[in-house]
């Protein structure tokens, strides 16, 4: 094997042992990096924990405190020990340097394996970190961090034989047309897509964070922080495909061919998904309609728990999550039960038969109402004759709510049973469809019995 790849001085260092003082004095900048590494890792980590706990989160309110810190010690110490331990072991060559135990940075090649692996620990945990930040799909993350290990695997090992920069040469030299007249080198779509992911990850959770402290700033408008918080990821994002892009060396020009499909695109096929994503920030900014608002909306009626970028939920009173497109709320009418006063007036009809009490049966309906916890002393319920239907009486009871995000037809449902009880209790009997039957021998006859006359008398035969 060529002693002078990394994997070649390792063995020639492990076959020769004391032979070479150099690899002595680098397997012990390698050992007191890793084991001063873990130290300093593990009181650094103590140390951010805590003082995010006594000064940062009591800054964010209950919720940010709830949560802190937002990542644990141990999590912050597996993040900062790769980070210190490239730290020390650059520390380490400069000192073998000064004492010319190493001449250059190309003889200390143990210590570049080392920085090697750490380095690689170190973007790997990284990722694995920004993952479980911005994904919430276990199965997802698991398919990405089997990509991530096997590609910091293939480098590592690409790098300890001696055969990355050969790879390297290949990649750049081979070139695929891009247009008429632009070639992207492999490496510059390999370095691309790279940077890329890594930006679009970053944003992602820079975003998230961003979004997390917006959250816990009562003074701010639900609304008003959701649209902040869009604003802010799609700056993000933008800002980090071209800055990848730019480090890359990708001719950002050749974006506008992408943006000319884009436009196609929504021309054609993606009208809709655009006018949603419209219709949600015309949503937020008008603040017509607020998360937590009790809201109709065509056959639809729940509590708005969420507005996204493309649907709005609403959660129903039986628990059934309804996912709404923003379009629908912008272009159909909708009924606000909670813009301005909360209160919700529900009524209860009843139709009782004409001999029936009215007085009496007037107050049942008021008792029956007043005697429901969710039912508002102010107003107080109030009990009409609306109707006269088939000579019975259409009787209703009108009452305020202050919760409708608790359900209206359980209320309703309530003060229906307790009517039904004290009407039973006071002998009032529910009316019931009447029909009248009349056999008449011919239509004046028919006619005088509905009008309540006399049948006029039968005419002589004139035969007779």
């Amino acid at each position: 094997m060529n002693v002078q790849t990394p994997l070649g001085e390792l063995l020639q260092a492990i076959t020769e042992g004391q032979a070479r003082p150099r690899h002595a004095w680098e397997a012990l900048v390698i050992a007191l990096a890793l084991v001063v590494g873990a130290i300093l890792a593990r009181a650094g980590a103590y140390l951010l924990a805590r003082g995010y706990r006594e000064r940062l989160a009591p800054k964010l309110g209950a919720g940010a405190t709830a949560a802190a810190p937002p990542a644990s010690s141990a999590t912050l110490a597996h993040l900062l020990f790769p980070f210190l331990g490239l730290l020390l072991l650059w520390l380490g060559e400069w000192v073998l340097r000064i004492e010319h135990v190493v001449a250059d940075t190309a003889e200390a090649r143990l210590l570049r394996l080392a920085a090697w692996l750490l380095g690689t620990l170190a973007v790997v945990r990284v990722l694995f970190r920004l993952l479980q930040r911005v994904f919430r799909s276990a199965a997802l993350i698991a398919r990405f961090e089997r990509a991530i290990v096997a590609v910091a695997v293939l480098g590592v090992g690409l790098y300890a034989t001696g055969a990355l920069e050969d790879v390297v040469a290949w990649l750049t030299s081979t070139a695929v047309p891009l247009g008429s007249a632009t070639r992207v080198s492999l490496w510059s779509i390999l370095v691309g897509s790279a940077t890329t992911l890594g930006s679009l990850l970053s944003a992602m959770w820079l975003g998230s964070h961003i979004e997390e402290r917006l959250d816990a700033e009562a003074g701010i408008d639900p609304n008003l922080r959701t649209v902040l918080a869009r604003i802010v990821r799609a700056l993000l994002l933008v800002v980090g495909v071209l800055l990848a892009l730019a480090f890359s060396g990708i001719d950002l020009t050749i974006l506008s061919v992408f943006g000319g499909a884009l436009g196609v695109g929504l021309g054609l096929g993606l009208q809709r998904i655009a006018s949603n994503y419209v219709s949600g920030f015309i949503l937020l900014l008008e603040r017509r309609t607020r998360i937590g608002d009790m809201i109709t909306v065509d056959k639809f009626y729940g509590r708005v728990t969420q507005i996204s970028s493309r649907y709005t939920a609403l959660r129903t009173a039986d628990g059934v999550e309804v996912i709404v497109p923003n379009e629908m709320l912008v272009s159909l009418p909708v009924v606000n039960s909670t813009v301005g006063d909360r209160k919700t007036v529900l009524a209860v009809p009843v139709e009782i038969g004409p001999r029936t009490d009215l007085a009496l049966a007037l107050r049942l309906l008021r008792e029956a109402a007043q005697g429901q916890p969710r039912v508002l002393a102010d107003p107080a319920p109030v009990a009409l004759l609306t109707a006269f239907r088939g000579g019975n009486l259409v009787l209703e009871v009108d009452f305020a709510i202050a919760d409708p995000e608790n359900g209206r037809q359980n209320v309703q449902s309530d003060v229906a049973i307790a009517v039904y009880q004290r009407f039973r209790a006071n002998d009032i009997e529910l009316a019931v469809p009447r029909e009248d039957v009349l056999f008449a021998q011919d239509a004046d006859t028919a006619k005088s019995a509905l009008a309540g006359v006399p049948a006029p008398a039968a005419k002589p035969d004139a035969s007779a």
